[in-house]
């Protein structure tokens, strides 16, 4: 078995409803060597800092060509498993998708996010559309003989406000959830969502493993173990610490 294929099967291992993995997620070499120093168990990046940390804004602005080369120099700096944010996949043919994921694959990464919301407004694909995006993803690790893990991003609590959140939505998510596993993915990625109530009813129905991201509101990660999630992201949280960190060194620094 091949180093790669090691780590992906690793990686796939590490999601455990109620013992939940937790990445703090990267944007480059220096912060996946820092996260990695810290006694991560896994690498995964945020499309968001990335391209901020680029000069870009979020929503597949950065070029893929760019977002690549930086998963490679992230894959570069660390023994450990990384996954890499690939956004809606880069491109609106099903094809595209594919293409990306191959790509990933050739630099390293053994799991990547894919979400179903078009980048250009955040509004929802169908389920059926995005399930023909996951199997093609599915199709270029099987060409690869890769277990890369798909992560399936459902951006349904990101459409409205968390205090409107409610089990109409949760049994949307699941809904989906049934047809990207059919598809072929590994696991349920639900941003926005922060009701432990909802939380753990998606957690207990869906037939993937659960990912929940921290944000305000978030119940804390004991609460999230305690209710079946299986993964936590940190998401953008810990560019915008340091970018905050840095901030106020530098103007005390000027104010000196």
């Amino acid at each position: 078995m091949s180093d790669q294929a090691q780590k992906a099967r690793q990686f796939r291992e590490l999601h455990v409803p109620g013992t939940p993995l937790v990445l703090f997620n990267v944007w480059d070499a220096g912060s996946a060597k820092a996260v990695s120093a810290g006694g991560a168990k896994a690498i995964a990046t945020s499309s968001w800092s990335v391209a901020h940390a680029n000069g870009c804004a979020d929503g597949e602005q950065l070029p893929l060509v760019f977002a690549i080369e930086n998963l490679r120099r992230i894959v570069r700096a660390t023994d450990l498993p990384v996954t890499v944010d690939l956004e809606s996949g880069y491109g609106e043919p099903a094809e595209a998708v594919s293409r990306s994921i191959a790509l990933a694959i050739d630099v390293g990464a053994v799991g990547c996010n894919l979400e179903d919301s078009v980048p250009a407004d955040g509004q929802l694909r169908t389920a059926a559309d995005q399930s023909v995006r996951i199997r093609s993803a599915r199709q270029a690790a099987e060409a690869a003989r890769l277990p890369f893990f798909i992560n399936g991003r459902t951006d349904v609590f990101l459409q409205r406000a968390p205090a409107q959140h409610d089990d109409a939505m949760v049994s949307e998510a699941l809904e989906r959830a049934m047809r990207y596993r059919d598809a072929g993915a590994d696991g349920l990625f639900a941003p926005g969502l922060v009701d432990i109530r909802l939380i753990g009813r998606l957690a207990a129905a869906a037939p993937l493993p659960l990912n929940i991201m921290l944000q305000e509101g978030t119940p804390p990660l004991r609460a999230l173990a305690d209710h079946g999630v299986a993964r936590v992201s940190h998401g953008p949280g810990p560019y915008l610490m340091a970018m905050k960190a840095l901030e106020a060194v530098a103007r005390a620094a000027a104010l000196s």
